[in-house]
């Protein structure tokens, strides 16, 4: 009986050492996850805002009169561009948490 019981003792051991294990797997996937989101939002961000503000410039220089519609165009788009990847940095970082 005393070995049965020190039997299940040492299973029991083995088997915290395995749940360890197992969230120990859990935040390091957990952490990828959200380290990867964070990037691939930033990288839209920034191309994104680039390509806005290119485009912003060729044609305020193709049309000069119409500059300040432009200008307020481009600024709302990126606003919104801003909005998304705020979002979406939030959401990783939940991830990350959880």
């Amino acid at each position: 009986m005393h070995q049965l019981l020190a039997l299940l003792q040492e299973a029991a051991a083995q088997m915290t050492e395995t749940e360890a294990m197992v969230e120990a797997a859990k935040n390091t996937n957990s952490l990828l996850g959200a380290g990867i989101g964070i990037g691939l939002a930033i990288i839209g961000a920034g191309l994104g805002l680039g390509r806005i503000g290119g485009q912003t410039a060729e044609a305020i220089a193709r049309q000069p009169e119409a500059g300040a519609e432009i200008r307020g165009a481009a600024l709302i788009i990126a606003v919104l561009l801003e909005g998304a990847t705020i979002i979406a940095l939030v959401f990783a970082l939940l991830f990350k948490f959880v």
